[in-house]
């Protein structure tokens, strides 16, 4: 057997004393990835059993585990955790940092850990103690599920642990590792002959075979696809079809864009509003077959919110995102990549005032994105929007990386009138 964890995570182990959890922590995670509420006790007074520095030993448990996240270091906490209120604060400051919260809980027999607490040599409790944790365990665990972890994993007996194996998987954000060189291609909206265009100039080699695309680069580049493939354009199937290729063969990435999220739901049979060119979308796919509508929904399914690349220099993103986000994997983070950050108030056209993250924004990383079309692309503080609003009869923009180089085509005509006027336009 064996459990699968995000490689930036809080864990939480949670049970009584003498259910074996530093022994779980020694058997899978580093040292270093360990913070025992016990140490924590010895750090303040050299006796890991002394329950009155309880409350400092927390304090400075809390304050490791916020360095930690905040670092983005995958982090785990050995104490008993069986209390509501003591997970609670914990879960709170994953949250702060945008982490998962992985719950693994030894919920062993009761006369088993009695009897692991009296044959320890290092520390005994009073029975009483261990009894009481496991009752508070016992109440609380049915209501794990309803207090915000990513994944509970539950063992009741020894043998369940005696041949578990753990192993990290790498957030789908990360791909560190892809140094490029790279192609980054702005909002598309189904504008597919100028994509074909564009792809051309950037002396990519694109044919058909039978249904199928074949993309790639004599020169090794590969395409980075901001989102927002779909909705407004003439073409979304064919959109579709060059990508989903170009994913498949390695030649591509491609992340989630807020209209590509929105196909989604469509096609998953969510209520949505068929707005903003999504009906457009829905009429071109209903022409395609069953199979394709499916892959399509895969596909669109298992997009990332954002990609890091070349060891965090690189950040591809399709609305933006702030700098202790990159590389996190939260609900609030996808939030952020797909729509950006809002003031609260609309113009006078009904939209959303977008706030200037960007002119905030300090980090090490280059941040490219889309969503929000602009005439003429411009640097703002490492930061690079790349959205020439092609479907609103503008420009279909890449950025060449690392050259930080911009190709762009014309569009050969307005295919989708914008709420806004062009010049001005905010429309998503």
């Amino acid at each position: 057997m064996q459990i699968t964890l995000p490689e930036l995570a809080l864990i939480l182990l949670v049970g009584p004393s003498g259910a074996g959890k530093s022994t779980f922590a020694r058997n899978h995670f580093l040292p270093t990835e360990i913070i025992s509420s016990d140490q924590c006790r010895a750090m303040i007074c050299d006796d890991e059993n002394d329950q009155s520095v309880t409350s400092d030993a927390f304090e400075i448990l809390h304050l490791i585990a916020e360095k930690r996240l905040k670092a983005g270091r995958f982090t785990v906490v050995d104490a008993t955790n069986v209390q509501p209120e003591a997970r609670k604060s914990l879960l709170k400051l994953a949250r702060q940092y945008y982490s998962p919260t992985i719950a693994i809980v030894l919920d062993m027999p009761l006369r088993l850990c009695l009897e692991r607490n009296i044959r320890r040599r290092d520390r005994t409790l009073p029975e009483e103690a261990i009894r009481n944790h496991y009752g508070l365990l016992q109440g609380s665990v049915q209501g794990l599920a309803k207090e915000g972890f990513r994944q509970i994993h539950h063992f009741r007996k020894p043998d369940e642990l005696a041949n578990l194996g753990v192993l990290r998987k790498p957030n789908r954000t990360n791909q560190k590792s892809e140094t490029g060189p790279f192609d980054l291609v702005g909002d598309v909206h189904g504008c597919f002959e100028e994509l074909c265009l564009l792809l051309q100039s950037l002396g990519y080699r694109t044919s058909l075979a039978g249904q199928n695309f074949e993309t790639y680069h004599p020169d090794g580049r590969k395409l980075v696809f901001l989102g927002d493939l779909v909705d407004r354009g003439p073409k979304t199937p064919h959109v579709l079809r060059l990508v989903m290729d170009a994913v498949k063969s390695g030649d591509a990435f491609c992340l989630s864009g807020n209209h590509d999220a929105k196909l989604l739901k469509a096609l998953q049979g969510q209520k949505v509003s068929y707005t903003h060119g999504l009906a457009e979308s829905i009429r071109q796919l209903e022409d395609m077959s069953k199979e394709f509508r499916e892959e399509v929904a895969e596909f669109l399914r298992t997009r990332p919110s954002h990609y890091v690349f070349d060891g965090g220099a690189l950040v591809a993103v399709h609305a933006g995102l702030r700098e202790e986000m990159h590389g996190r994997d939260s609900g609030k983070v996808r939030v952020f990549c797909l729509y950006g950050e809002t003031t609260g108030e609309t113009d006078e056209f009904g939209l959303p005032v977008r706030y200037p993250w960007a002119t905030d924004y300090r980090g090490r990383a280059m941040v490219i994105y889309g969503h929000t079309p602009v005439m003429v692309p411009q640097w703002i503080n490492n930061t690079l929007c790349i959205d020439t609003g092609c479907v609103f009869g503008g420009k279909l923009t890449a950025l060449r990386y690392p050259e930080k180089e911009l190709v762009s085509v014309s569009a050969l005509t307005e295919y989708y009138k914008p709420n806004r006027p062009f010049k001005l336009s905010e429309q998503t």
